[in-house]
């Protein structure tokens, strides 16, 4: 915890966007913890909130596109063989392929908020060939998602850091996640509907 505070107290925006990039294409940084830290400063007026929300958006946005780029290049193959170098485990690895087989592309919004698989949702989409605008569309959907949950969680939880325990951690780390699964819900319905609609719409226009 104090390793986030002293990354954000001495590069600001700047180290805000590089730990997030680093953390999502799969180096070990604590991303939710780093988030709830950037909400804490943005409540005690040390970081402006739209501008750290913005910054930690595009931290996330950049880092699975760099992911999605490299697994698009070089394949499963190079993963496996490297995946090690950024921690990426091949029994994580594994299990992130079976979620992407059985979820698809939704797995990229909600792979956020799932431990080991954030890191590998990108590379498995680039892997499998998804095309690059679906790919956006949920990546980028979830990404925003995620950054605010955790950030606004942050922000409105008035800690006391003194007195703050893994077990406190914990609990907000759970009301982070049933806030951002509400959240996710939402859009995911809305997303579905949409694509109901367009269904239908073309078939009314093809009998027609």
């Amino acid at each position: 915890m104090e390793f986030v505070k002293e990354l954000i107290a001495q590069y600001g925006y700047c180290g805000i966007f590089i730990a997030l990039v680093g953390g999502i294409v799969g180096l070990p940084i604590p991303d939710e913890l780093l988030l709830l830290t950037v909400g804490y400063f943005t409540h005690s007026g040390e970081l402006n909130i739209f501008l750290s929300l913005l910054i930690s958006t595009l931290g996330s946005v950049i880092g699975i596109s760099i992911s999605y780029y490299l697994g698009k290049r070089l394949g499963l193959p190079f993963l496996l063989a490297h995946g090690s170098k950024l921690f990426l485990s091949e029994k994580k690895i594994e299990r992130s392929q079976q979620l992407f087989q059985k979820y698809g592309a939704f797995i990229l919004m909600i792979g956020y908020f799932i431990p080991g698989v954030r890191h590998l949702t990108g590379y498995i989409a680039g892997i499998s060939d998804l095309p690059f605008k679906k790919f956006t569309l949920y990546a980028y959907s979830g990404a925003i998602i995620w950054v605010h949950t955790f950030v606004l969680a942050g922000s409105y939880m008035r800690w006391d850091w003194q007195r703050l325990s893994d077990s406190i951690l914990a609990h907000k780390f759970l009301f982070g996640s049933i806030v951002g699964f509400l959240i996710l819900s939402f859009v995911s319905c809305y997303i579905i509907y949409q694509n109901l609609k367009r269904k239908k719409l073309r078939r009314q226009y093809y009998h027609n």
